[in-house]
């Protein structure tokens, strides 16, 4: 039991997070901190009479008031973006507490910089967890859950995922979209390091098509997500680990890889009449104006998703792989990040992660078991899908190329 302050608390990713606390009972108080105090409220009085819930107003850039809100934290959730710039503030605030740390960090060179206070974290006694969302995050648990059960050694993985259909994006979200289509992506292709932009010809060489299950058969672009760099350290057998990933309705994603094309990422103001506007403000604007049109026009009525894992390896000798793949109809990203970073505080408060001061990405620290076993405890109290836990399939494609399901049993 002990005391969660979720960083972002009344945003898409945050109130999922704090809505799925509600559920755990090793949350005994809950502290939703926003920038907007009021939307704090908001979000605490639509969640009802939880007496463990209050809100607070916080700014991630002040350190005197972060600090003083945290310091009888037992463990801060930050779910604050875009990650590049509100990240490294946040744990730099637990280290300094002597708080647990929670993120859902997926920006690849806050991930660096975030692994870079390491020492720091280790200094101070605090174990961070980061990156704990849907990719990265359950990406990771699935190779740890492939590498601790199903092979001897992992050699290679791939991780696809596609979501959409949520009635609106935020800034931080379309920000963080563009912020991966302008940005070197990593991928670890034979052993090595390679650097790709997902916009020119490098990167469309990595172009593939790929069936999501349930949801269908979708191109799939590099994305700067940080599997790539955290699995080839966790898992030295590791040959290959790409990240690809795509948005519906296509139209949408399409629209948004022109307006980069067309020069609007730029940061800095342009005159613009008598004003300035930075480009990519416009680009944003312009966005959510036309999303709910292209949404209409594709059919697309409600949100979902899907993340595949395809991780490849050794087990007695020969190559096996194993396809996991978590389909979501009726939910969206915020449902898809928020529930697994609640689940990564939980497992912080119960004390599941160890005595590892440092920071961590999911794959080092946690136990796929436990952490999908509570899934699907708290996905089936949200009454999120069938009501039939978490759902997850996995297949397994035997060294001949026959295909057979593995059952499972979460939650």
């Amino acid at each position: 039991m002990g005391r969660v302050v979720v960083l972002g608390g009344a945003g898409g990713v945050g109130s999922v997070a704090v809505e799925a606390l509600t559920h755990l009972e090793e949350a005994e108080e809950i502290v939703v901190a926003d920038v907007s105090e009021n939307a704090a409220r908001e979000l605490v009085e639509r969640l009802g009479s939880d007496p463990r819930l209050r809100a607070a107003s916080v700014d991630v850039m002040d350190p005197d008031g972060l600090g003083g809100l945290i310091r009888d934290a037992d463990v801060v959730l930050n779910c604050v973006g875009p990650f590049y710039r509100y990240g490294p503030p946040a744990l730099r605030a637990a280290i300094g507490a002597g708080v647990g740390y929670v993120d859902v960090c997926d920006d690849l060179d806050a991930t660096r910089a975030l692994l870079d206070m390491d020492a720091a974290a280790r200094d101070a006694g605090v174990t961070a967890l980061i990156g704990m969302g849907n990719s990265p995050g359950l990406a990771n648990v699935f190779v740890r859950l492939c590498a601790d059960d199903l092979l001897d050694e992992v050699t290679a993985v791939d991780i696809f995922h596609i979501h959409g259909g949520e009635p609106s994006e935020g800034a931080a979200v379309l920000k963080h979209r563009v912020h991966a289509m302008v940005n070197d992506v990593p991928l670890f292709v034979d052993g090595e390091f390679i650097a790709v932009r997902q916009l020119e010809a490098s990167g469309a060489a990595h172009v593939r098509q790929v069936d999501f299950a349930g949801v269908g058969t979708y191109p799939v672009y590099p994305y700067p997500h940080p599997e790539t760099i955290t699995l080839p350290a966790t898992f030295p057998g590791l040959r290959r680990a790409t990240n690809l990933g795509v948005v519906y309705p296509l139209s949408y994603f399409e629209m948004t890889q022109d307006l980069v094309r067309a020069g609007m990422a730029g940061e800095e103001p342009i005159p613009v009449g008598d004003v300035e506007v930075a480009p990519i403000d416009v680009m944003v604007a312009l966005l959510q104006h036309e999303r709910p049109r292209l949404l209409a026009e594709d059919g697309v009525s409600e949100p979902g998703g899907c993340l595949r894992v395809d991780v490849a390896g050794i087990r007695d000798g020969e190559e096996h792989r194993y396809v996991c793949s978590l389909t979501s109809a009726g939910s969206g990203a915020g449902e898809g990040t928020g529930i697994p970073a609640a689940l990564g505080a939980a497992l912080h408060l119960r004390g599941s992660l160890g005595d590892r001061p440092g920071v961590h990405p999911p794959e080092a620290i946690v136990d796929a078991g436990e952490i999908l076993d509570l899934a699907g405890r708290v996905v089936n109290r949200m009454s999120i899908g069938s009501g039939g836990g978490v759902p997850l399939t996995v297949e397994h494609i035997a060294p001949d190329g026959t295909c057979e399901p593995i059952p499972l049993t979460i939650g």
